[in-house]
């Protein structure tokens, strides 16, 4: 019975450590013109100003709600939302206006998970509140010039 005992605790402390081990960030993705929601075919994400996207960490459900697992000592996150198949990437509005439509912007994990945030959207004027542990950005799709470039 004591090797029982033993065995529960075990499994009760990882479960315990495993979920201390990842930041999880709802992701709520919208049209910067109109403010709907977009559902993207995938993300890329990117931690602490490194260049590997990690869209293996992102979870896409049937009933359109995204979420983003990240390890507990990330800090900083920069998200880009793909359509058509992947093949493409939304502009992030909160860069639409620079003349480096593609750079990322770096969000601090612990403001998103203690308060929620909400990209600025120069795509239009729009107010939304973010709860948290969720993170609200807006995009939109590329014009036929920005097409090229990518």
């Amino acid at each position: 019975m004591r090797k029982v005992a033993e065995y529960v605790w075990l499994a009760v402390m990882c479960a315990g450590l495993q979920a201390q081990s990842q930041n999880v960030i709802h992701i709520r993705l919208l049209d910067g013109k109109t403010g709907q929601p977009i559902a993207a075919t995938n993300f890329l994400v990117r931690v602490d100003h490194h260049d590997t996207n990690h869209n293996e960490w992102v979870h896409l459900y049937d009933d359109g709600t995204v979420t983003v697992a990240l390890p507990a000592a990330t800090k900083v996150v920069a998200l880009k939302a793909t359509y058509e198949m992947g093949m493409a990437t939304y502009i992030n509005c909160d860069a639409a206006k620079e003349t480096d439509k593609e750079r990322d912007v770096w969000y601090p994990v612990d403001d998103i998970m203690k308060r929620g945030v909400v990209a600025p959207n120069e795509c239009s004027k729009t107010e939304y509140t973010a709860k948290p542990g969720e993170f609200v950005f807006f995009v939109r799709k590329r014009n036929w010039r920005e097409q090229e470039d990518f």
